[in-house]
């Protein structure tokens, strides 16, 4: 019978439409992103940035393990689900960083949306082109 791994905090972050699970451990600073290394999972270096910025900003990117499950939007929303998902965790488990990660602003729920489109429109605003004639 095998253990299953036990997590220290479980959080959730969302961002446009993607939903970010969250589970932190104590370890090394290894981030898995549905069962693929962070490196693999996002290859822009700027996907990457946005993940590690409440890691480096609190300079904890020895101490804690994440395991994440994202679903859903591309890839700017999944970046930008699990950076909250992460700055939610950090509050959990250091006493402490709040101020520090609400004044980054990385516990603000980014609720921006796309706009659907309109009946008689080309897109959510833009109209066809008027012909007078």
């Amino acid at each position: 019978m095998s253990k299953a791994k036990s997590y220290d905090v479980h959080t959730i972050g969302r961002r446009k439409s993607a939903v970010a699970r969250v589970y932190v451990s104590r370890g090394n600073g290894k981030i898995v992103i549905n069962n693929r290394e962070v490196t693999n999972y996002f290859p822009k270096a700027t996907s990457r940035y946005i993940v590690n910025q409440p890691i480096n900003l609190l300079k904890v990117s020895e101490n804690y393990d994440f395991k994440i499950n994202v679903r859903g939007g591309g890839v700017t929303g999944q970046a930008g689900a699990i950076r909250l998902g992460i700055a939610r965790a950090l509050i959990k488990l250091e006493n402490g960083s709040r101020p520090e990660l609400k004044a980054a602003g990385f516990l603000t729920r980014d609720s921006r949306k796309v706009e659907r489109k309109k009946y008689g429109l080309s897109g959510a605003r833009k109209s066809y082109q008027f012909s007078k004639r």
